[in-house]
Parts: structure tokens; sequence; C-alpha cells
């Protein structure tokens, strides 16, 4: 009798399981308790965490790490990975200051040329990853150098010039959006974010994204166009490390380390959000992951904790957060 309450036991915290598996597949729900708990711990613990200011500071860092985080999103959906974003980033920042902030350029004629080159190099290093079989890794840390190599040379590793006052404005926790108590950064990184849910769950180019990185084979046996699959998620992640640069040009302008933290925590908010190597995710739980990590970080830096050991715990959760994943891959996404 015992023996058999056991089982049945078993059998029902097995069936629970599975139901909460399913639940979370369809629902971030994890993200969403992991928000909540991390907001507590900072209103209880941390003088002055739920103030106006503290609020609007946390929503403009969770924009520019959301931003970061939206190239590396749709790579890794596909199945590749791109060490090339801090790169890119401070190609955005550097060409904005060299040139619109020097006055040399129009600000649009200098974002254009950016955005081009961004493009440009961001679809190379998709189109070599797909023609030559080489591994994204390899591929996009040879750009990363390339790039950095050239902004080197171009600007001797000093960034001079000024960005324009209403760039700076734009990327401000102090700044208002038409009047109300926003900062303008969050308000566009919401409609990005919007724009792309919809693009990835509502769209025909969305659909071949997951079937690329569901299974290449099967994609091409599906006739999706998974070279262009390739090429447009890795210009689409240069060109929003781009973007990302020109708005951390109005926040820390000159700075020319401006993009290197965002590679590790953009992969950091990508993971804690839930998306997984192969059409497992999407942006909106990155969202909730760059929200779940400013936070915890405000908290952390407000207990007094250093760098070194923010980077600690980020490796904890990550490596938690991947088992627990890769423990729970789904059926279709293996066919």
């Amino acid at each position: 009798m015992a023996a058999m309450d056991d089982r049945r036991l078993r059998s029902l915290a097995a069936g629970a399981g599975h139901h909460l598996a399913g639940w979370q597949r369809r629902f971030p729900l994890f993200q969403l308790l992991g928000l909540a708990m991390v907001c507590l711990l900072g209103v209880v613990s941390v003088d002055g965490f739920a103030t106006p200011t503290s609020v609007d500071s946390i929503l403009v860092l969770s924009s520019f790490l959301g931003l970061a985080a939206l190239g590396q999103t749709l790579v890794i959906l596909i199945g590749g990975f791109d060490l090339s974003i801090p790169a890119f980033i401070l190609l955005g920042a550097t060409m904005i200051v060299e040139l619109a902030g020097a006055d040399r350029w129009p600000f649009v004629a200098a974002l254009a040329l950016a955005v081009a080159v961004a493009v440009v190099l961001g679809s190379m290093n998709g189109l070599i990853c797909h023609l030559f079989r080489i591994q994204p890794l390899i591929v996009t840390l040879g750009m990363s150098a390339v790039v950095d190599g050239i902004l080197q040379v171009w600007t001797g590793g000093t960034i001079s010039g000024t960005v324009p006052g209403w760039l700076g404005a734009l990327a401000s926790p102090s700044a208002r959006t038409l009047g109300l108590p926003i900062p303008p950064l969050p308000v566009l990184w919401l409609a990005f974010a919007v724009v792309v849910g919809v693009i990835l769950q509502r769209t025909v180019p969305g659909r071949w994204m997951y079937a690329t990185g569901a299974n290449l084979r099967a994609a091409r046996l599906a006739l999706v166009p998974v070279g262009g699959v390739w090429v447009g998620a890795f210009a689409a992640s240069a060109l929003f490390s781009v973007l990302t640069g020109v708005l951390l040009a109005g926040f820390a302008p000159g700075d020319t380390s401006i993009g290197d933290p965002y590679l590790f925590e953009g992969l950091a908010a990508v993971i804690v959000g839930g998306t997984a190597f192969g059409a497992r995710g999407d942006y909106w739980r990155t969202v909730l992951g760059a929200l779940v990590l400013v936070v915890l970080t405000t908290v952390l830096v407000g207990h007094g904790l250093s760098d070194a050991a923010q980077q600690i715990l980020y490796g904890v959760v990550i490596l938690v957060v991947v088992i627990g994943y890769g423990r729970d891959r789904r059926l279709r996404d293996q066919l």
C-alpha cells in the first residue's frame, strides 16, 4: 500500500512538472517570477531603490542592454553566435562622435553610413558562415578584430568630438517623453520590441528563422532560404549593435570600451530570458532577461558587491539556466 502511494505521488509530481514545463515554454513564468523577486528584494533591502530617479535609471540601462542583446537573440535563434557585437557598438558610437559630433556631416548622413557599413559587414559574417560552413564563433571573432583594427587606425585610439545635444537628451534618464514621466529611451526600446516580436511570431521571415534554427536540413527540404536567413540574421545583429552604439554615444561619448560589457551581459540577458540555441524563445523573453539582470545588478551594487562578484553571479545564473533548458528540449525542435 505504501509503495502504491509512493508511486502515485511520484506520478502526480511528474505530471505537475510536465504541465509546469509546458506553461514555461508558452509563457516566461520563471522570468516573471524572478523579476518580481529581485524587485521585491531591492525594495526591501536597498534604500531609494523604488524612487522615480532609480526606476528611470534602471529602465534606461535595461534599454541599452536589451537593444544590445536584440541581434544576439536573432542569431542564437538560428543556431549561431555573434562575437562581433561589441565592435559594431563601438563602430556606431565612433562614427557618430567623429562625424556628426564634429559637425563634419549631418547626423542623418553619418547614421546612414554607419548603418550601411554595419549591414555590409554583418552580411559578410552570415554569408561566410553559411557558404564555407565555418563556425560563427571564428568568423565573428575575426570580423570583430577587423572592425576594431580599422577604428584604431582611424581614431588613433582616441575618440574626439561631441554628440548632438538632442542625442544626449534621448539617452538621459532625466529626460521626459512628450511630458510623460518616463525617459524616451525605454519608449524607443518598447517600440523595437513590439516590431521584432511581431516579425518573429507573425511573419514568414520569422517562421523561416525558427525553421532554420530548429533543423537546417529540414528547413532546406521545406524550401526555406536558409542562406538568406543566416545573412539576414547577422546583418540585423550588426545593424542593431550599431544603433545601440549610436544611442550609447549620447550616454557616454568618447569611451573606446563602450561595447565591451555588452557581449557577456547581452548573452546573459538572452540566456536568462529563456532563448536557447536553435528556435527556442523570442525577443520578449530577452526583454525580461535584460530587466532581471539590470535590477539584480542594481541590488548587488546597493549592497556593495564588486564587479568581480557580479560577474561570478552572472556565470552561476547562466550555468543554472543552461542546465535547466538543456534537459528540456522539445521534440519538434529536433525534427
